[in-house]
């Protein structure tokens, strides 16, 4: 086993472990009372996520997910970043997990000609608001996300980033 950090597609020999962290995240950290039922797209995440434009990572700490990102097609040239949860131990500077894994997505936003990436969020995760701030996500309001926007019930807070040519 490995003691470092790396970032792979998604596939299915992962999907406990992502289900596993994005729960806890959800309901032991925050409190939000959310169920694996409430987020069939956690059930097949290939079919759900992995087609045109979008895809599914997670960050692996030898052969524990320690972190998650995916962008889903919304079409025009659109995705939403969805599922970006990193566990609390693997949070911050010394691992840089957050920021690798929303590099990677954006990267691949560039490689697709991705104009936009939209994003919906809890008012809770203070952290991430300033996380995405800092990397050029621009808050927005509600009104105007593109109609095939996923809004889930949680989400009250908007941001889009302008993805910049390749």
């Amino acid at each position: 086993m490995s003691n470092t950090m790396v970032v792979k597609e998604y596939c299915d020999d992962y999907q406990s472990q992502v289900i596993d962290l994005i729960l806890n995240i959800q309901q032991q950290e925050y409190n939000i009372p959310i169920t694996k039922n409430d987020q069939p797209d956690l059930l097949d995440i290939k079919a759900f996520y992995q087609k045109g434009n979008g895809n599914f990572w997670a960050a692996l700490y030898g052969d524990k997910v320690v972190g998650t990102i995916s962008l889903l097609d919304i079409g025009k040239g659109q995705v939403a970043l969805r599922k970006m949860f990193v566990d609390k131990n693997f949070r911050g500077a010394t691992y840089k997990t957050a920021s690798i894994l929303l590099e990677i997505a954006l990267q691949w936003a560039k490689e697709h000609t991705i104009e936009a990436v939209f994003l919906g969020t809890t008012p809770k995760f203070l952290a991430a608001h300033r996380f995405y701030e800092k990397n050029g996500f621009i808050s927005m309001d509600h009104n105007n996300l593109p109609d095939s926007f996923p809004v889930m019930e949680v989400d009250k807070k908007f941001y889009k980033y302008i993805v910049k040519g390749k």
